[in-house]
């Protein structure tokens, strides 16, 4: 655990300057996807007594929109709010994903008379590629690691003319990024919606951070400075650890993570300044702390990947928080 010594005024200076912090305007993603047939809230699941916690609530996304994790309330929205401009019939949206990211983009490309193309790196499972392709999307596999098919997705897009969907944000890319963040909004405001008390502690898992920051800038707004908000990051991947431990971004190395979607070893440059002034605390957890906690979720009704309950398996990983702790945390995507 790295306490944030940045909390309450956040980082600012050299790559970050000028670059926004995350949106807490969450009336406009909601009124748009409202309008979405598939759009309904997710349900927020009560656990009395996990891991030494008196409450635990967990933000179930994995039917989200019908595609399986909470990155259909990104990708598509931007979509969807370039289809309200008049820009998405025939557009092409090119992007790399680990996964659901993809999805999105393919879902909503395929709702509003666009094109997709997604680029994969050699680790992202062929299952995925293959409910890419039965969205309509086209599938270019990339050797090497994400960040690679970030790279080779932004060449295609220059090469092309094609617009880059990311959901990473980088100097000089931060506008559609923002926007998709926002869409994430939605589900911190169903959220708040559905607590009756402010948590204690929230505890959110992080690829690049888009989610994390979104949700963790929102719930600053709603509930002030009461709770305590943990990120949680693969330790082969610690992006956001590192760069908060430097004061500053920093890219990092490391082998492959077993959560494969938080596999990111860089920072989205929006989520880094927005989870520097928002978070209190960021928390690495081992392949093998994320696998053991698995089966213990599966039992509670709560199968996912090590990607979407890592916010859990980091719960379960600390010192009991004890009767009085009134915990949340979101379950990202399912086991598939």
């Amino acid at each position: 655990m790295l306490e944030n010594p940045y909390a309450g005024k956040g980082l600012s200076d050299g790559v970050l300057a000028g670059v926004p912090v995350p949106s807490t305007n969450a009336g406009a993603p909601r009124a748009l996807l409202e309008r979405c047939p598939k759009a309904a809230v997710t349900p927020l699941l009560l656990l009395e007594a996990l891991a030494g916690a008196g409450q635990v609530f967990v933000k179930d996304e994995r039917a989200r929109m019908g595609l399986g994790s909470f990155k259909a309330l990104g990708a598509a929205y931007v979509i969807a709010c370039e289809a309200e401009q008049g820009r998405a019939k025939g557009q092409t949206f090119v992007c790399a994903s680990a996964g659901n990211h993809g999805l999105s983009v393919a879902a909503g490309a395929e709702a509003f008379g666009a094109l997709a193309v997604i680029y994969l790196s050699d680790a992202v499972p062929e299952g995925f590629a293959e409910r890419l392709r039965a969205r309509g999307a086209e599938v270019v596999r990339v050797s090497g690691s994400y960040e690679d098919s970030m790279e080779a997705a932004a060449q295609a897009a220059a090469t092309n003319g094609w617009q880059l969907l990311s959901d990473s944000s980088w100097a000089g890319y931060t506008e559609v990024p923002h926007r998709l963040m926002e869409g994430y909004l939605t589900l911190a405001a169903e959220a708040f919606e559905q607590m009756e008390h402010a948590p204690t502690h929230i505890f959110l898992q992080a690829g690049v951070g888009g989610l994390a920051a979104s949700c963790a800038a929102y719930f600053r707004q709603v509930w002030g400075d009461a709770p305590e908000i943990i990120v949680v990051e693969p330790e082969h991947a610690p992006a956001l650890y590192e760069s908060i431990k430097a004061g500053q971004f920093v890219s990092t190395e490391g082998p492959v993570s077993n959560m494969g979607r938080l596999d990111c070893k860089e920072a989205s440059l929006i989520a880094l300044k927005g989870l520097s002034r928002d978070a209190d605390g960021f928390m690495l957890l081992s392949d093998t702390e994320a696998e053991a906690a698995m089966p213990a979720l599966a039992q509670l009704g709560l199968a996912t990947s090590t990607s979407g309950g890592a916010g859990l398996a980091g719960l379960m990983k600390l010192p009991p928080l004890g009767p009085d702790a009134r915990v949340l945390t979101i379950l990202s995507e399912g086991a598939a």
